[in-house]
C-alpha cells in the first residue's frame, strides 16, 4: 500500500483486484475446442480433461474474493454446435468494503444449435459488503442456455450475520438480438431488515435463480414442481423460458436442492465436480 502523510493523518491507497478472462469455443472433429483464451491479472481460467464431446471451463479468481473497488471481467463464447459448461473453483466471498464497489460483468454468447451451463458456485456475502454483479447474454435462434445464480447471506455455520450492505444484479439475455429475460436484483442499506420481510426471503439466509431458454423449457416445469415438493422454490414458465426461485435456511441446504434441479435441466448429468457435497 502507498501512504501518503497528511497533517497527524496517513491516507492510504489501496491496491486494488483487477481481472480480465476471455474463452471462445468452436466445433472440431465431433467435438467442442478451444478456440481463443485469454486470461489476465486475477482472472484465470483452467479445462478440466473431458470425455464426452463437451468442454468445462474453472472460473479462478486468485485474489481470494472482492472487495470495494475490484473489477472482474468474464467473456465466454460457445461457437456453433458447441457444448460448454463453465463453472468456479469456489465460492465467490465478497468482503466488507472500506469504500466504492466491487463489480462482476459477465458476458456470455451462444451461436446457433450451441448450449452454455452457466453454473458458478454460490456467492457470499458477507456483511458491509457491496457488490455490483451483471449479466449479459446473447443467443442465437436456436442456442440452449442454462444459467444459476445463487447467494449466500453470510455462513451460518460460521456464525456470521449480514446486517447492512449494497447488492446490485442486473440479468439481460437477449435472443436473435430481441431482449427476452431481463430483471434486477437490489438489496441495499438495512440488509437483515429488507430480507427478514416475509415478501423477500422471510429471514432465510440463501437464495438462487435458475433460468433455462430453450425450446424444451415447458416440459420441466411439472417434473421440478415434482422434484421440488412442498420446499422453498416457485418455477413458472412462459414462451421458450423457464424460471424457478429457490430460498433456503443456509447455503448447505441451498445446494441440497439445486444439485437435483441442475442435474434434471441438464438431462441427468451431473453438477460439475467442483460442485461436490
Amino acid at each position: 500500500m502507498d501512504v501518503a502523510l497528511v497533517g497527524d493523518e496517513a491516507v492510504g491507497r489501496q491496491q486494488r483486484a483487477r481481472g480480465v478472462g476471455r474463452l471462445v469455443a468452436k466445433r472440431s472433429a465431433q467435438s467442442t475446442r478451444l478456440d481463443v483464451f485469454y486470461q489476465e491479472g486475477c482472472a484465470k481460467i483452467r479445462l478440466p480433461e473431458t470425455f464426452d464431446g463437451t468442454m468445462e471451463a474453472v472460473l479462478i479468481n486468485t485474489a481470494g474474493g472482492l472487495t470495494g473497488g475490484d473489477h472482474v471481467e468474464w467473456s465466454l463464447a460457445a461457437g456453433a454446435e458447441t457444448r460448454l459448461t463453465v463453472t468456479t473453483q469456489a465460492c465467490e466471498r465478497i468482503y466488507k468494503a472500506s469504500a466504492s464497489t466491487a463489480r462482476l460483468e459477465t458476458r456470455i454468447t451462444v451461436a446457433d444449435g450451441a448450449r452454455v451451463d452457466w453454473l458458478p458456485q454460490e456467492t457470499i456475502l458477507f456483511d458491509r459488503s457491496s457488490l455490483n454483479r451483471r449479466l449479459e447474454v446473447d443467443l442465437a435462434a436456436d442456442a440452449v442456455f442454462l444459467a444459476v445464480e445463487a447467494v449466500i447471506l453470510g455462513r451460518k455455520a460460521m456464525g456470521e450475520t449480514v446486517e447492512t450492505g449494497f447488492f446490485h444484479d442486473c440479468w439481460r439475455v437477449r435472443r436473435a438480438g430481441k431482449l427476452i429475460h431481463a430483471e434486477e436484483t437490489r438489496i441495499d442499506g438495512d440488509v437483515a431488515g429488507l430480507t427478514g420481510e416475509l415478501a423477500t426471503l422471510g429471514g432465510a439466509r440463501a437464495f438462487a435463480t435458475v433460468l433455462l431458454c430453450g425450446p424444451d423449457a415447458e416440459g420441466h416445469v411439472e417434473p421440478l414442481r415434482r422434484l421440488i415438493g412442498a420446499g422453498a422454490a416457485g418455477v413458472s414458465q412462459w414462451q421458450d423460458k423457464l424460471v424457478a426461485r429457490v430460498v433456503a435456511d443456509d447455503g448447505f441446504s441451498l445446494r441440497k436442492m439445486l444439485i437435483p434441479i441442475i442435474s434434471h435441466l441438464r438431462k441427468g448429468a451431473s453438477v460439475p465436480k467442483l460442485w461436490s457435497l
